[in-house]
């Protein structure tokens, strides 16, 4: 039968599950991009970037941007 572990030795088991670097899956970074992006053309594109692109994801956006209080003219 296995002993308990001390407390030491639980805190010390503890300490190093902290120190264990945080890695996020590549997917989860790409999809934070386009959510982004997503949001920027919903918000903010008038033209700037997309050039006459803009106009259509102006048009397309246009009732969700006043609708979540964002000013498009």
């Amino acid at each position: 039968m296995a002993q308990p572990l001390s407390a030491d030795a639980q805190a010390l088991a503890v300490s190093h599950e902290l120190d264990a670097p945080i890695r996020v899956p590549a997917w989860a970074w790409l999809l934070v991009a386009v959510a982004v992006f997503a949001t920027y053309l919903i918000t903010l594109e008038n033209g700037a970037v997309l050039g006459h692109v803009a106009e259509n994801a102006h048009e397309f956006f246009h009732d969700a941007r006043h609708f979540v209080g964002f000013p498009c003219h």
